[in-house]
C-alpha cells in the first residue's frame, strides 16, 4: 500500500543555469512525522524519480558525478535547463510506501532579476531584522550545506545594494560599521543607511570543479529591543463622551501604537460593543474598518467603528477599543451622548445682520469720516475761547499783490467770518501803521489760535512780506507750539525754498484748493479746514456747551475770564498815554499808506476817536450803567456844571482837571432823561479829551516830559512784554 501526498505546497525550487542546486524531500520537513535516521534504521529506502517537462512517464534518476544523493537531498552540481521538472521522493519498504512531489525550475541567466552591477539570484531573499544602534552577524544561507559537499572550505563574496536599487557596492564598504569576518558579514552598529539587500556568492570546489551559488538577504532596521514594546492607545481618552444626534451616522475612531516583537509579530486592534466584537453582533448598523502605518515594523493602527442610524438605546451602550500584541494589551471605553442642538438659523441671521451693519458702518465712516469728526467735536469739543486769552481764531498769511490776495479777501475771509463764525486776523486790515513791523506781526500771530498760510509760488519770494510771516510762524511753531495750517492755492512742490517744505511738515492740516470742486461748503477742502480750526459748538446756545462740561470746569473758566478782564483793563490804562500821543500825531499828518498797500483813512479817524476810548472803554461802560441805575443822581444832574463834574470823575486824566465847561443847553431835557444827559456828557468829555491831548503835543519839551511822567501808570508785569503795543481801535456808540 502506497500513500501519495501529491505535489508539495511549498514554492518551487529555483536554480540558475550553471549554479549548484539541490532538492530536499518534503517528507522530512516535519521531523516529528518522518525522520531520515529513524527511517533508515527501520529498513526504509529513499528513492527519487522525476517527471521532466514534455514527458508523460516518471523515470528513475540516474546518479552521476553531476547528479547525486546526499541523505534526503538530491544534488545537481551544476544544474542545467533540462533538469526542469517534477521530482518525486518515495520512502518505501516491503509492505508500504509514501511519496510526495516537488517542482524544480532551472532559470536562464536572462530570466533572473538583476540590478545594475549586482549578482543574479534565483531564490527569494531571506529577511534579517536588526535593531537600531545594535549589531548582528549575517551568514550566507545554505553555506553549511555547501561545506558538506565541498572538498575544501568555501569562500563568500558580499555585495550591498541600497534601498532604491540604484547602486551596487562590493565589499569592502565605505564605512567601518560593517566588516566581513571570514565568510560572515558583521554589522556592528545598525543605522538607517545600512538597510537594503545584501548578496552573498558562495564558491567551493568539488571533484576538481569549481561550483557556486548566490543567495540574498534583506536587512531591515527596527526600533531597539530595549525600548518598551507594550501596546498603547493614543486616542480616545478613557471615558470620553462623543456628542451625537439620533437618526444620524457617527464614526468612532480609535488610534493605537503596536510595537513589533521579533519572532512574535502578531498584533491586533478592534472595537467591542457591550463586550462583543463587531463580527459577533447581529446588527448590520455596526461596521469596522482598519488601517495601519508602518514605521520600521512598529505599526500605528487606526480602527473606525461606523454606526448607522444612531438610536436612543445606543446612548446606553458601552463602546470599548482594545489593542494587543505579544507583550500585553490595553483597552479604553467611550460613550455616546445626545447633542444639544443650537439655533443655527437664528445665529446665522444674527451674524449676517451684524456683518451687514458693520459693513454699512464701515462704508459710512469711510465716506463721511470728516463730517462725523466735525459732529463729534461740535458736541463734545472744548471751545478754546473759554480756555485762553487770545483775540483771534486764525491769522491768515498770503502773498500780496497777487491772485491769492483776491482769494483770501473774497473767498477765504468771507466764509470763515460770515458763514463759520471765526474771528480772522488779516494783518493789513487789523493792524495800525507805525512801529516795528516784525514785532507787530509777531504780536498778531501770538494773539491768534491758528496760523493759516496760503501757499503759492509767489508766497516765498525773497524779501516779501509773506516770507517774513512764514519765518515768524515757523519760529512760533518751534518755540511756542503754535498750530499751523497750510492751504495750497497753487503747487509749490518745485520751489527750491526750504520754508515750503518746513511749512508742510509742521502743518497739522494741509488742504488743497481745487477750484470749482472746492467751492461748495460740503467739499473736503472746507471740511478739512474746519476740522483743523478751533471748535465751534452747534447752534443750540450756550447751554449745550455748558451741559458737556462739569461744574468745576465752568467755575474755572469763569475765574479765568474774570482774571483776563482785570488784566486787560490794566493793560488798557497803561497804553492810554501812548495811544493818545500817537493819535494826536496822526491828526497833524496827512493820511498815510498802510503796510499792505491800502490807504487807511478810516484808520486815522478811528485813531482820533479811540485815543481816549481804547484805554477807558471798560470804565465808561461801567459808569454809564451806574448812571442809568442810580436814580438819586437825577437831582444832581439839574445843574449842568454838576453833570460835567460828575463826567470828569469818570476819566481820571490829570491834564484836564483845570478845564471848565458850560452848562448843557438841553438842561431841562436832561433832568427828565438822565441817561441821555450822561451820554451827552460823555460825548462832550470825549471831544475835550481829544482837544486837550492835541494841545499837549504843542507844549514845550519840559512840559511834555512832566505830563508823560504824570500820566504813565505802573503796568503789571506780563509773561512776554512786547516793546510796543498796537491796540485795535473800535468806534464807541450806544
Amino acid at each position: 500500500m502506497c500513500y501519495d501526498w501529491g505535489e508539495s505546497s511549498q514554492a518551487a525550487v529555483l536554480v540558475l543555469d550553471g549554479e549548484a542546486g539541490w532538492v530536499s524531500c518534503p517528507l522530512f520537513s516535519h521531523p516529528a512525522v518522518y525522520n531520515y535516521t529513524t527511517a533508515q534504521s527501520a529498513g526504509h529506502d529513499l528513492v527519487w524519480y522525476r517527471l521532466l517537462d514534455g514527458h508523460d512517464l516518471e523515470q528513475p534518476i540516474p546518479y552521476s558525478a553531476r547528479v547525486s544523493r546526499e541523505r534526503e537531498r538530491l544534488w545537481l552540481q551544476p544544474a542545467v535547463v533540462n533538469d526542469t521538472g517534477q521530482y518525486i521522493c518515495m520512502l518505501r519498504n516491503k509492505s508500504s510506501c509514501s511519496r510526495i512531489a516537488v517542482r524544480l525550475q532551472v532559470l536562464l541567466r536572462d530570466q533572473a532579476v538583476r540590478s545594475a552591477g549586482c549578482p543574479q539570484v534565483a531564490m527569494a531573499a531571506t529577511e534579517a531584522l536588526i535593531g537600531f544602534q545594535q549589531g548582528k552577524t549575517l551568514t550566507c544561507p545554505n553555506l553549511q550545506d555547501a561545506s558538506k559537499m565541498a572538498d575544501s572550505d568555501p569562500t563568500v563574496n558580499w555585495t550591498y545594494v541600497n534601498q532604491d536599487m540604484s547602486r551596487c557596492d562590493p565589499y569592502p564598504f565605505w564605512d567601518n560599521h560593517r566588516e566581513q569576518v571570514r565568510t560572515d558579514l558583521q554589522i556592528h552598529n545598525m543605522l538607517i543607511p545600512y538597510e537594503g539587500l545584501y548578496f552573498c556568492t558562495v564558491w567551493y570546489r568539488r571533484r576538481g570543479g569549481s561550483l557556486s551559488f548566490t543567495r540574498s538577504i534583506k536587512v531591515s532596521g527596527i526600533y531597539p529591543t530595549t525600548l518598551p514594546k507594550d501596546p498603547i492607545i493614543l486616542h480616545p481618552t478613557n471615558g470620553k463622551v462623543f456628542p451625537v444626534r439620533t437618526n444620524s451616522d457617527v464614526h468612532l475612531t480609535c488610534r493605537g501604537q503596536l510595537p513589533f516583537i521579533i519572532d512574535k509579530p502578531e498584533r491586533e486592534i478592534w472595537w467591542t460593543v457591550d463586550g462583543k466584537r463587531v463580527e459577533q453582533l447581529n446588527d448590520g448598523r455596526f461596521s469596522q474598518t482598519n488601517s495601519t502605518t508602518d514605521d520600521h515594523r512598529d505599526l500605528t493602527a487606526v480602527t473606525i467603528l461606523k454606526i448607522t442610524d444612531v438610536q436612543s438605546e445606543d446612548l446606553q451602550r458601552n463602546f470599548t477599543c482594545s489593542v494587543k500584541n505579544a507583550r500585553g494589551s490595553m483597552a479604553r471605553w467611550v460613550q455616546l451622548e445626545e447633542e444639544v442642538s443650537l439655533p443655527s438659523v437664528e445665529l446665522g441671521c444674527g451674524l449676517g445682520v451684524t456683518l451687514v451693519l458693520m459693513l454699512l458702518l464701515f462704508v459710512v465712516y469711510h465716506v463721511f469720516w470728516l463730517e462725523l469728526l466735525l459732529l463729534y467735536r461740535s458736541w463734545f469739543g472744548t471751545d478754546e475761547r473759554h480756555t485762553d486769552d487770545k483775540e483771534f481764531d486764525v491769522y491768515i498769511s498770503y502773498a500780496r499783490n497777487s491772485e491769492e490776495e483776491q482769494f483770501v479777501l473774497s473767498t477765504l475771509r468771507g466764509v470763515l467770518e460770515n458763514e463759520l463764525g471765526y474771528s480772522v486776523c488779516i494783518f493789513d486790515r487789523d493792524s495800525l501803521p507805525g512801529g516795528n513791523l516784525s514785532e507787530s506781526i509777531l504780536q498778531s500771530m501770538q494773539r491768534s489760535r491758528r496760523l493759516l498760510f496760503v501757499l503759492s509760488p509767489d508766497f516765498l519770494v525773497e524779501k516779501s512780506f509773506s516770507l517774513l510771516e512764514c519765518r515768524l510762524g515757523l519760529y512760533l511753531q518751534r518755540c511756542q507750539r503754535a498750530s499751523i495750517l497750510a492751504v495750497v492755492r497753487r503747487s509749490v512742490s518745485k520751489l527750491p525754498c526750504a520754508e515750503a517744505a518746513l511749512l508742510r511738515r509742521a502743518a497739522i492740516c494741509t488742504a488743497t484748493w481745487r477750484g470749482r470742486r472746492s467751492e461748495p461748503r460740503r467739499s473736503r477742502f472746507w471740511l478739512r479746514l474746519r476740522l483743523a480750526l478751533p471748535v465751534r459748538p452747534l447752534a443750540l446756545g450756550r447751554r449745550l456747551i455748558d451741559s458737556t462740561s462739569s461744574h468745576s470746569d465752568l467755575a474755572a473758566l469763569a475765574l479765568q475770564r474774570a482774571q483776563r478782564i482785570r488784566n486787560q483793563n490794566r493793560k488798557d490804562r497803561a497804553a492810554q498815554s501812548r495811544t493818545g500821543r500817537r493819535a494826536s500825531a496822526n491828526h497833524r499828518k496827512t493820511p498815510s499808506r498802510g503796510r499792505g498797500g491800502v490807504w487807511r483813512e478810516e484808520g486815522l479817524q478811528r485813531s482820533r476817536r479811540c485815543s481816549g476810548c481804547a484805554g477807558f472803554m471798560g470804565q465808561v461802560e461801567d459808569r454809564r450803567v451806574e448812571i442809568r441805575g442810580e436814580t438819586q443822581m437825577q437831582q444832581e444832574l439839574r445843574n449842568g456844571t454838576d453833570a460835567v463834574s460828575e463826567t470828569d470823575s469818570i476819566i481820571p486824566d490829570p491834564a484836564h482837571k483845570t478845564h471848565s465847561h458850560a452848562p448843557s443847553p438841553n438842561h431841562a431835557h436832561d433832568i427828565h432823561n438822565p441817561a441821555s444827559s450822561s451820554d451827552l456828557a460823555l460825548s462832550g468829555r470825549q471831544q475835550e479829551v481829544d482837544t486837550s491831548r492835541t494841545s499837549e503835543e504843542n507844549r514845550s519839551g519840559e512840559k511834555g516830559e512832566e505830563l508823560k511822567l504824570e500820566m504813565a501808570p505802573t503796568a503789571p508785569q506780563q509773561k512776554t512784554p512786547p516793546s510796543r503795543s498796537f491796540l485795535r481801535c473800535e468806534s464807541f456808540s450806544d
